[in-house]
């Protein structure tokens, strides 16, 4: 099978030492190329030029933000029946397997694979002898496709001090998020005035929001090894799940955070809201708000329309 191995040289929890040991045990197994990215943005291209030279197999040696680059390249090369526009000729991607080299992992580990990379490539081996196959569905937020989560204020606000940080020399951490985390909360985020709105077909809307972490699979993230459930229910084969706020007081978000990381059905409150297989969200917001998509910061935005893909992509399992 011919097979190409998309590696990211700086991923957290990788060393060259690694890699080649990882390469070598899948290269007995496949017709394999390697390449590593050398700039954000690089995965997605090689991936799209993978898709459209054939290739069968395409797999990642990174963290999530390598994951949705990929995907997002495999994708525009061969996009999913559900979001093709008029005019495109169908063509299938190539079938698509994550090994973990990032901090979390969350996409990875909610596939079931373990967040210990030899033992995910051997399980992925094993996979591809078996041929053992799953179709996801993704979010797709504007142009842009998800796997595990996208959200809109504080939680993208955290994910792009933590970027900054990351862009200055500091090698990311559970420790780093969760500080980042506190200070933003304390000292910068707007906790007065709510922004955001959510709007649905068929329902009223939701108005008086601070923050709105929309779902493709659960956990949400990790803490370390602990899952974090923002909706537990959200998973690969239904639509979008939402947890939104309509406080940001410091004891009921205390209590959420929590409930969060607790093992129980989630946040739940009269401040919480939290809806389950939505095939379409779409949030307005009375000044630019901070979004992020499966943990990369993507910039503020005033309108975005979250969609559920279904069938959007062939994995292995």
């Amino acid at each position: 099978m011919r097979a190409l191995l998309i590696a990211n040289p700086y991923a957290t929890s990788t060393t060259a030492v690694r890699r080649e040991v990882i390469t070598r045990a899948l290269a007995s197994e496949l017709d394999l190329n390697v390449v590593q990215t050398r700039y954000r943005g690089h995965a997605g291209h090689v991936a799209e030029g993978a898709a459209r030279d054939g290739y069968e197999l395409v797999l990642t040696l990174g963290g999530d933000g390598t994951v949705n680059e990929v995907i997002n390249g495999m994708l525009r090369a061969c996009p999913p029946s559900a979001a093709a526009q008029p005019g495109d000729t169908p063509q299938a991607a190539p079938m698509f397997a994550p090994l973990p080299g990032g901090s979390a992992n969350v996409f990875t580990r909610s596939l079931g694979l373990p967040a210990d990379l030899v033992d995910a490539t051997g399980q992925i081996l094993a996979a591809l002898q078996e041929r053992r196959t799953r179709s996801i569905g993704l979010g797709l937020a504007g142009q842009r496709y998800f796997c595990a989560n996208a959200g809109l204020g504080l939680d993208a606000e955290v994910v792009r001090v933590v970027e900054g940080l990351r862009a200055r020399g500091r090698g990311a951490s559970a420790e780093m998020y969760v500080l980042a985390a506190v200070r933003q909360f304390c000292a910068v985020t707007n906790r007065r005035v709510p922004a955001l709105s959510l709007k649905r077909d068929g329902a009223p809307a939701l108005n008086g929001l601070f923050l709105g972490i929309v779902s493709n699979s659960s956990p949400w993230t990790y803490l370390g090894q602990r899952p974090v459930l923002a909706s537990p229910r959200a998973g690969f084969d239904t639509g979008l799940d939402l947890l939104a706020v309509r406080t940001l007081g410091t004891l009921r978000t205390l209590n959420m955070v929590r409930q969060m990381l607790g093992r129980g059905s989630g946040p739940s409150g009269r401040h919480v809201v939290s809806l389950h297989d939505q095939p379409v969200l779409t949030f307005r917001a009375t000044r630019p708000v901070a979004f992020q998509v499966d943990g990369e910061y993507v910039g503020e935005r005033e309108h975005v329309e979250l969609r559920s893909i279904p069938n959007a992509l062939r994995v292995l399992v």
